[in-house]
């Protein structure tokens, strides 16, 4: 799991219940417990063997061979050029969480919870506003050296001075890590919203003190890093592969939140410079799991020998978590795009029916919400409930917000639909901009242009209509595709007029949402705050989020939310599947229960050697 997924996703409830009796108190007056979760009893006690969706039994060994799917923190998807994924610099490679440990793990059958890994438990203060670990005695870095509570206050320093802004958003109220003993840190808040923090910084990556005092942080670097993780990296060719090998000799095999867990001897990481690409590579057998997320391929081209005579199966598992936000975003630092009612209009221009027709084989639904798939989502006019959160933000956000909440237009499926055309032109001329001689141009006579950023071709039969759409209001857009590199180094520098991109939301959202719509990342270089987004109603909303203390109070709080980012139109919305669609060749086997919030390949999966000699036959 990628650095962004696991701490930008994790809470603690201000009221958190834990069933375990408490051995004694720890030096914080909390009680110590073998695990925390947001709202209500951790599923596991403290006698637990193995979670329920890994098979202890699991035979470890073989290899899992995949291409990166999607773009995490900062790791590339068409290549990589650092192993360091912890700072802002370079095109991360993919799997380096793997090589490190954290001080407590999620549970994927449940929506919020985490037990002790690196630490054997924790205790949270009765006012929250520290938190305190009690770290394993055999714990060991991969060179043999004992992990200690130095090492952990020593990385809490190192993130927070130099770590990716990702990171420094998310522990920005983490007042400090003090050690109180070799085995024991206490973590101390800050500020009023603190139900995140515990489980934040128990996600947190643990480095060794006296490998960094020896080498340079915050470089690029294509130097295998010292961690404590199940695996290291055993082998670099830059922007090609990179493999994560088993480490035989891991401190952590035997426990129980590893049982049937990390059961590949090594896993390796195929880039190509494009989906076509990777998709021919995967057909020949040079790697052997794929996530297809190309309708028309899933539609269309899964007919190769290897799947008709069973080499290669196919697979649909359900996704239970929130569909994320994928779409258009707007930046709206440009000056021609900062305008809602110009957004808006963009969005009329965009045939969503049609496109499913024909280009996805009408295998999607259409994203409407940033909490699609989930409870969290808003529908209809707001609630009484959500209406007492809202009132106080009458003035800062539009009126639109307390009526019908904001759903993309519905076009006519023909792909040049008059009706939505009419009404983009309409609303283009309330902002100021009138179709002369051909274009759209503004009272200072400025053409509206139009970028798309990309770094992959795939797109393109998507973006074409929208753009044959957009000329027919006078807009000039055009297609602006460049290297994964420079995709990078732009997106990191807002440097674009409209990106696609899909972030992840989790089923407890909080603390993260900071760096997605937070005012203060849509000036931070780096942060996920695509769009600029920046109100002090949606900040107040986040915070809502962030310290609710009941799922109820928190589903009406994202609720709340929702209605006002999507009356903002700061994106584009595009579409979601709520499944995954998985081929692999037949060499693979898997517990007989799914997670309900993991997909669960990687570290529940195995090589079973009875097909895999089948297949090599």
């Amino acid at each position: 799991m990628n650095l962004s997924a696991c701490l930008l996703t994790a809470a603690v409830s201000i009221g958190f219940v834990l069933p375990s009796a408490a051995e004694d108190l720890a030096p914080n007056g909390g009680e110590w417990r073998h695990g925390i979760s947001i709202f209500g009893d951790l599923k596991y006690p403290a006698t637990f063997e193995h979670f329920d969706y890994a098979d202890p039994d699991a035979p470890k060994g073989g290899e899992l061979r995949l291409s990166p799917s999607e773009a995490y923190l900062n790791q590339g998807f068409l290549t990589y050029d650092t192993l360091n994924v912890f700072v802002l610099k370079g095109s991360g490679a993919h799997g380096m969480r793997l090589n490190f440990d954290t001080l407590m793990t999620r549970a994927w059958d449940e929506p919020d919870a985490m037990y002790g890994l690196v630490a054997e438990a924790a205790a949270i203060a009765p006012d929250k506003m520290s938190v305190a670990f009690r770290l394993r005695d055999n714990v060991t870095f991969h060179d043999g050296t004992a992990l200690t509570a130095e090492d952990v206050a020593f990385t809490f320093d190192l993130l927070k001075a130099q770590g990716h802004p990702h990171v420094t958003t998310a522990i920005r109220d983490v007042a400090a890590a003090k050690v109180l003993d070799d085995r024991t840190v206490l973590y101390t808040f800050e500020g009023e919203l603190v139900r995140d923090l515990p489980f934040t910084v128990a996600d947190l990556p643990v480095f060794s003190k006296a490998y960094y005092s020896a080498n340079e942080f915050d470089a690029s670097t294509l130097e295998p890093p010292l961690g404590t993780g199940p695996y290291q990296v055993s082998d670099v060719k830059q922007g090609r592969t990179i493999t994560h090998s088993l480490n035989p000799d891991y401190w952590g095999k035997d426990l129980a939140v590893n049982k049937g867990r990390f059961n590949f001897g090594s896993i390796r990481f195929e880039y190509f410079r494009d989906r076509t690409a990777g998709f021919e590579a995967f057909k020949s057998g040079e790697y052997e799991f794929r996530e297809e997320f190309t309708s028309r391929f899933w539609a269309t081209k899964y007919d190769f020998p290897a799947v008709t005579d069973g080499r290669v199966v196919t697979l649909t598992t359900p996704d239970d978590r929130p569909s994320g936000t994928q779409g258009w975003f707007v930046n709206t630092r440009r000056p021609h795009l900062s305008d809602p009612v110009v957004r808006q209009a963009l969005s009329h221009a965009f045939d969503f029916e049609w496109t499913n027709r024909q280009h996805f084989h009408d295998l999607y639904k259409r994203t409407q919400s940033y909490f699609e798939n989930s409870e969290m989502k808003a529908t209809g006019t707001p609630d009484a409930a959500e209406l007492a959160l809202l009132e106080p933000f009458r003035s800062q956000v539009p009126d639109s917000v307390f009526d019908e909440v904001y759903v993309p237009p519905v076009s006519n499926a023909s792909g040049q639909d008059r009706r939505q055309l009419k009404i983009a032109r309409d609303l283009l001329a309330d902002a100021g901009w009138d179709v002369r001689e051909g274009v759209l141009k503004n009272a200072s006579d400025e053409p509206f242009t139009l970028e798309f950023l990309s770094d992959t071709p795939t797109f393109e039969r998507v973006l074409q209509p929208f753009i044959k759409n957009l000329a027919l209001l006078g807009i000039d857009a055009k297609i602006r595709l460049v290297d994964a590199a420079q995709f990078e180094e732009r997106l990191k520098d807002f440097d674009f007029d409209i990106i696609t991109r899909r972030f992840s939301m989790r089923e407890t959202p909080g603390v993260e949402l900071r760096a997605f719509m937070g005012s203060e990342a849509a000036a931070q270089e780096g942060s996920r705050n695509l769009a600029g987004i920046s109100n002090p109603a949606i900040d107040a909303l986040i915070d809502k989020v962030t310290e609710a203390t009941s799922r109820e109070d928190l589903v009406t709080a994202a609720r709340a939310l929702d209605r006002v980012l999507r009356a903002g139109h700061y994106w584009i919305p595009q579409w979601y599947k709520a499944e995954h669609n998985l081929a692999v060749w037949d060499k693979f086997a898997q517990p007989e229960i799914k997670p309900k919030y993991h997909r669960g390949v990687i570290r529940l999966w195995w090589v079973d050697t009875e097909k895999e000699a089948a297949l090599n036959q």
